[in-house]
């Protein structure tokens, strides 16, 4: 658990937790703690049981806002995408008048990008240091998004390319995590939506106007995915539409080749009957005129299906 105290963007080290109790005199306090640590700020804070309980939960929370007495919890989610998967990570966030308390079982990227953009602003107001917080991991979502358009692109030029078996496991495997996704982001979108149209009193009247372009971007974010999903089925699509192009050629290229072997067949069928008569049967090097005359065919009829692009 780290406990700082923040003015004008600042971070002051803080060592004492009774310290952070007090409303200090100039900017507030910040506690990046662990869910293990709740159990010492619970008691400090007052902080609500049904919170404390969601947070320790080792079920996935949705985003969500809950006003209790004295400060507001709220879940929202980060995002990654690492090594072609989809992380989400939650974020448990405790706003008080004097503090703001960020619980987390895993490190979030979003609190270390922070920082420079609290001292750039100089924020000494803990419901700016929540603003600034969300819109980072808003914005993140379009860089996840930039991430999974690339790789829906590149999976289409394979497709088209080279088609594997594999690729049908890797459609079905994003799009999965493209719909779970999506099913996230309509509670974050009430979320902000919340931030920015409830009369909240820990939150400033004038920075809930700023939550409004937050709430565009999470809309437009929501409509990014909702078009990912469909690219994913034209994706599958193809795959299948490739899948059976490959196959007709296949198929043609073996009519091609029996349709050429078929009089080659006939003949040797015809010299391979045990009659005393055929001709050039007993004629000196008649074998030689008849492989060449076989050969002219074969290849005869080989350039023709090739000049009508059958093969």
């Amino acid at each position: 658990m780290k406990i700082r105290h923040v003015t004008q963007g600042v971070f002051t080290p803080v060592e004492d937790i009774m310290t952070a109790t007090t409303p200090p005199a100039e900017g507030f306090y910040w506690i990046d703690a662990g869910v293990d640590d709740l159990e010492v700020l619970q008691p400090l804070f007052s902080l609500h049981d049904l919170a404390v309980e969601d947070c320790l939960s080792e079920e996935e929370q949705r985003p969500k806002i809950e006003i209790h007495e004295g400060h507001y919890f709220l879940v929202i989610n980060s995002i990654r995408f690492d090594d072609e998967e989809i992380f989400l990570r939650a974020l448990n966030i405790f706003l008080g008048r004097h503090y703001i308390i960020t619980v987390t079982k895993q490190k979030i990227n979003e609190l270390r990008t922070l920082k420079p953009i609290l001292l750039e602003e100089q924020v000494s107001r803990p419901d700016y240091f929540l603003y600034h917080l969300v819109d980072i991991v808003v914005d993140n979502y379009f860089l996840v998004g930039d991430r999974i358009e690339v790789r829906i692109e590149s999976l289409e030029e394979d497709i088209l390319m080279h088609t594997k078996k594999s690729h049908l496991n890797e459609i079905i495997g994003l799009r999965s995590e493209i719909l779970w996704l999506k099913k996230v982001l309509g509670p974050q979108k009430e979320l902000i939506a919340t931030l920015n149209k409830k009369d909240l009193k820990l939150i400033d009247d004038q920075l809930q106007k700023y939550f409004s372009d937050i709430y565009e971007n999470a809309v437009k974010i929501a409509e990014t995915f909702e078009t990912y999903r469909d690219l994913m089925g034209n994706l599958r699509e193809a795959y299948q539409s490739s899948l059976a192009n490959r196959a007709n050629e296949i198929m043609r290229v073996f009519t091609a080749l029996t349709t050429i072997f078929m009089p080659l067949t006939f003949l040797t069928g015809i010299y391979g009957m045990n009659f005393d008569y055929i001709p050039l049967l007993h004629l000196h090097g008649g074998s030689y005129v008849l492989l060449t005359f076989m050969l002219l065919l074969g290849f005869g009829m080989f350039f023709i299906f090739r000049k009508k692009e059958w093969l």
